[in-house]
């Protein structure tokens, strides 16, 4: 077996000296008498270094323990890079057989010939949540199995709500708006809004526009749908919010900041798309009993953000038995339980158990049903980019709400069709 760990920063190097020396850019194919190689490289999902190269190496040591005719090597890579190195890799033909992608990733490397089937590497379909599926499907072919599911759903300050004389916590939008005049009157928005441009617009205003029953690219993909009278309905519903002091007043501007922000200091009730860390500082900040965890809100859908982490199958390498024994064993259910638990995630699996000590996973686990795992289009990301200095235009009043979505649908569409 061989270790061989890429540094994750400067602050972080690692010197780790390899036990063996064989290349990351052999097929895999091995020769008679030799193991068979699988290169994997995965990337800072459990954010302990210390703790993601521990879990890791003792995975490669329990795979290779049940299947001693194959050298299963995970590469810890930055994110830093990603994806340039990625496409290198796979344009060379030299580089990982398995690799950690996310859903808006695989159409890209699918377009360019850079995938294999993945199908063979599943052991039950049944057993995964089909929105992960969904995600790691195109045109009708698997490329990658889930080995872990982010998710996010809604956070309440219920003593905000209690100290505003509200007795019910707001479930759909149309109990929110109800809310937010009670607590500005106490100085206090009623939800968070965070429209910094680095902020990804899964965790701010997409998941609402899901709710509202829109969503962001037509059928075809090849043209926006956002300006909508879903769109519309999202974004005034942002408006009048931030009219009535139910965001913060720089939410069009605001990085995704809970310790340090409004969630933990009291200021802001509730965040609608967060995660269990950040419910976690705000219990912290809080304490527990101010806190609890609900489901996703409804609007005319009930849905939310969530990321399955997908184990790619890339075109390097023609060993397809070692590459899927190794995608089988990486998603199977026992490694899914364990790396959840390391790295604060859940399982994208069905019958993959959680810590049921902590009382916060049973409820987090319960919105993976309202999932969804993004936009996926080649250009998701630019087309993400380029509507956000709209939506914050809206929020500031410099356009208004048809404005804003007209000029990001022509922009949109324009950079689409480049």
């Amino acid at each position: 077996m061989k270790r061989r760990i890429v540094a994750l920063g400067a602050a972080l190097a690692l010197a780790i000296t390899p036990l063996t020396a064989c290349s990351s850019s052999d097929d895999g194919s091995g020769t008679s008498g030799e193991k068979k190689k699988v290169t994997v490289w995965m990337y800072p999902v459990i954010a302990d270094s210390g703790k993601s190269e521990q879990f890791w190496s003792q995975t490669e040591k329990d795979f290779e323990a049940k299947n001693p005719n194959i050298d299963l090597n995970i590469e810890l890579q930055p994110w830093d890079g990603r994806d340039e190195k990625i496409a290198t890799a796979i344009a060379s033909g030299k580089g990982p057989n398995l690799v950690l992608l996310g859903p808006d990733q695989i159409p890209q490397y699918h377009a360019s010939g850079g995938l294999k089937s993945a199908k063979g590497g599943i052991d039950d379909q049944s057993k995964f949540l089909p929105s992960a599926i969904e995600a790691a499907t195109v045109d009708g072919d698997i490329y990658a199995v889930p080995i872990y599911h982010t998710i996010t759903t809604t956070v309440y300050n219920k003593k905000a709500f209690t100290d505003a004389g509200i007795s019910s916590l707001p479930t759909t939008w149309e109990e929110v708006k109800a809310a937010a005049p009670k607590l500005a009157a106490k100085g206090v928005a009623v939800m968070d809004y965070s429209g910094d441009p680095s902020m990804t617009l899964n965790l701010s205003f997409y998941p609402l526009l899901w709710q509202a029953g829109g969503k962001v690219f037509n059928e075809d993909g090849k043209t926006v749908a956002f300006n909508s009278a879903e769109g519309k309905e999202t974004l005034q519903f942002l408006v009048d919010l931030q009219k009535a002091k139910g965001l913060p007043a720089d939410a069009a501007t605001k990085p995704n900041k809970v310790e340090g922000g409004g969630l933990a200091s009291g200021k802001t009730a509730m965040g609608y798309a967060l995660n269990k860390t950040e419910a976690e500082v705000m219990v912290k900040a809080l304490g527990k009993d101010a806190v609890e965890v609900g489901m996703p809100l409804k609007g005319k859908e009930q849905v939310t953000f969530g990321l399955p982490g997908l184990l790619t199958r890339t075109s390097i390498g023609k060993d397809d038995e070692s590459a899927n024994t190794a995608l089988k064993y990486l998603s199977s259910a026992d490694v899914a339980a364990k790396l959840a638990k390391e790295a604060g995630f859940f399982p994208a699996r069905s019958d993959a158990t959680v810590d049921a000590s902590d009382p916060m996973n049973a409820t987090f686990q319960k919105a993976l049903e309202y999932a969804r795992a993004g936009e996926v289009n080649p250009k998701a990301r630019q087309v993400m980019a380029a509507l956000v200095p709209h939506l914050q235009a809206a929020l500031q009043g410099k356009k208004t709400v048809d404005q804003a979505l007209s000029d990001a649908e022509k922009e949109c569409n324009d950079l689409l069709k480049g």
